[in-house]
């Protein structure tokens, strides 16, 4: 039977690599708190974006989607669903909400991992919604080119409740405890927890979703302003080969948590930097720099700080408070200066800084 002891595992993970990472974070976090105060205006409109990107991102991984417009008015609860996809995302942005508004109050257990699972199906018609998988699964990864191969045979469906109520209290008991970092125990639970792959549909999306959960349950909030799960998608390759290199062994209780918590660290501290950087942006310089940079100015730094090439609606979602206008305006201003250069047509459009 699979063991769960996050805190004696966790102990064998402090290697140089993530202890660096977890001093970082923590420094990070700080600079949050600070962050918060200076402009807690500037967190209120990321919230949004974040949220719209979260939804379209989990479920975008899964092979669900819609357009930009639909989402957006899915996500404002502007539309019903009209389509499966659909059904999924109104699921999904149910659940978000009520992590990001009520974590404090929706604690790691059995029975609240069960009723979020039937909150994420609540728009479709199907009936596993809320409940365990009632037959064996296997775990699929898809490449590049969309072909599917068998990555993993979790554990049989009749142990699966026992397994999921053990890990919860394992992780719950580690954290109160304080005899390691919560993250570590964190990730080491959402490893477990999809590797057990307790539902017939919708594992990865409630993997994402618990993470925020318990990110949020200890304090770090960075996934209401930057999307976790956006980050996870754009670096999906890494993610599936840390599963990869974290499940060799774990039937048996001797895989290696190190690569799946070092990448999951790797994204959190992504998401605090993509913060500072956004506040940065918004202030000028560093947080501690007074001063600020007109709408213009931040999207020129924009630009010149990132190396691939940027869209019309990359430049948007970094700079959320700044109009279409003003950022097609700045656009042409930097093309006419020879500052940047334009990247293929229409909807592909992209720009990128001269350098």
């Amino acid at each position: 039977m699979k063991e769960f002891d996050y805190v004696t595992a966790g102990s064998v993970l402090l290697t140089p690599r993530t202890v660096g990472l977890l001093t970082a974070i923590g420094e990070a976090k700080g600079r949050l708190s600070v962050q918060a105060e200076v402009r807690p205006d500037a967190l209120r409109t990321l919230v949004e974006v974040a949220r719209i990107q979260s939804t379209s991102a989990s479920n975008r991984i899964e092979g669900i989607a819609t357009s930009d417009k639909r989402l957006n008015a899915l996500v404002a609860e502007k539309v019903a669903p009209r389509n499966r996809d659909e059904e999924g995302i109104a699921g999904y942005r149910d659940v978000l909400t009520a992590i990001h508004d009520n974590h404090d109050y929706i604690p790691l257990t059995s029975n609240v991992i069960l009723q979020l699972h039937r909150d994420l199906f609540r728009h479709t018609p199907l009936a596993f919604g809320g409940r365990f998988k009632d037959g064996d699964n296997v775990i699929v990864e898809r490449d590049a080119q969309g072909n599917k191969r068998v990555r993993f045979a979790p554990p049989s469906a009749l142990i699966t409740p026992e397994l999921v109520d053990r890990a919860c209290k394992a992780c719950n008991e580690a954290i109160r405890g304080g005899a390691i970092n919560p993250l570590l125990a964190t990730f080491m639970f959402i490893f477990d927890f999809t590797c057990i792959h307790p539902f017939n549909d919708g594992n990865g999306r409630m993997s994402r979703l618990l993470t925020l959960l318990l990110l949020y349950r200890n304090g770090y909030d960075v996934g209401k302003y930057i999307s976790i799960e956006h980050l996870i998608e754009q670096s999906k390759e890494s993610y599936y080969e840390a599963l990869a290199a974290s499940t060799r062994g774990w039937l048996d209780n001797a895989n290696d948590y190190g690569p799946f918590v070092d990448y999951m660290l790797g994204i959190v501290l992504a998401a605090y930097r993509e913060l500072d950087d956004r506040f940065a942006g918004l202030m000028g310089g560093p947080v501690r720099v007074l001063g600020r940079l007109t709408k213009e100015q931040r999207i020129a730094a924009l630009l010149e700080r990132t190396l691939r090439p940027v869209s019309k609606a990359d430049v948007l979602n970094e700079q959320p408070d700044v109009s279409v206008s003003t950022v097609e305006r700045t656009l042409k201003g930097l093309l006419d200066d020879g500052k940047i250069e334009k990247l293929g047509a229409g909807r592909g459009t992209r720009y990128v800084w001269k350098r």
